[in-house]
């Protein structure tokens, strides 16, 4: 594990626990911990390390989200799976390709992308407030495989910020759901993702373990919480989660671009 100050080694665990509560509830976990461990890791550390390790601490609390969903939320696991199998090789060829993104680049990509979500989300405030009904068409279902698969799973492996956000969004416009059962069977294609990228980091050697191990202990016990919010909240809380986070993380990652 690098060598990381006490200070700096706590700071990473709450963030851990908040990206947990976060990306189970609205998706997007990934916002908040990437940003904190390319912050909080020994200067020099390649960006594909950040990534990694964030894969690592993530799958744990997504898979741990996933559980509490399908135990309490009527997900449909079959739609979800097929459409997670997509994003896993979406996924896969995204990290392939990740080795060579420096943190210079990421930064503002994440920044804009967060414009875009809060942008989409205010202006549409009715947005995933009715529940589907009936049986999903098949037309839709193939074209969530594409989008939310194939599309969003590459997104997942190449940068990986916001996937669980632009889930939620895909499964909520292209499936018609509302937020929180997108959220609940958004966690099971976020799982195929995460084992599609953390593999090929792994193999790239860009996951630091012992630091990963520490974190998705908060990580887990965040996501399992956040769940069970949002289960409870309903989805006119999901969207003030959302938008609150979107807004923070845009202000935060300014001001930092600002004082570079």
């Amino acid at each position: 594990m690098p060598d990381i100050p006490v200070t700096t080694m706590a700071l990473l665990c709450l963030a851990a626990l908040a990206a947990g509560w976060i990306d189970a509830v609205v998706g997007g976990g990934g916002l908040l911990l990437l940003p904190a461990l390319l912050l909080g890791l020994p200067p020099g550390t390649p960006a594909a390390t950040a990534l990694g390790t964030n894969k690592a601490v993530a799958i744990v609390g997504t898979t741990g989200a996933a559980v509490t969903y399908v135990r309490k939320a009527p997900v449909d696991v079959g739609t979800a799976v097929r459409i997670g199998v997509a994003a896993l090789a979406g996924s896969t060829g995204g990290a392939f390709f990740a080795a060579g993104m420096s943190t210079e680049v990421l930064k503002p990509v994440i920044m804009v992308v967060l414009v875009a979500v809060g942008a989409f989300v205010i202006f549409r405030p009715d947005f995933g407030t009715a529940p589907a009904t009936g049986p999903l068409p098949p037309r839709r279902v193939l074209a969530a495989i594409g989008v939310a698969g194939v599309g969003i799973g590459f997104y997942d492996g190449l940068i990986g910020p916001g996937t669980g956000t632009f889930l939620v969004l895909a499964l909520t416009a292209v499936l018609q759901l509302d937020l929180v059962r997108a959220s609940a069977n958004a966690k099971i294609v976020n799982c195929c993702t995460n084992v599609g990228a953390l593999a090929m980091f792994s193999w790239q050697g860009a996951v630091l373990w012992q630091l990963a191990a520490v974190l998705a202990v908060f990580n887990l016990a965040g996501g399992m919480f956040g769940a069970r919010t949002a289960l409870k909240k309903g989805s006119g809380f999901v969207r003030i989660v959302l938008l609150t986070t979107v807004v923070a993380l845009v202000a935060k990652m300014a001001y930092e671009q600002w004082a570079a």
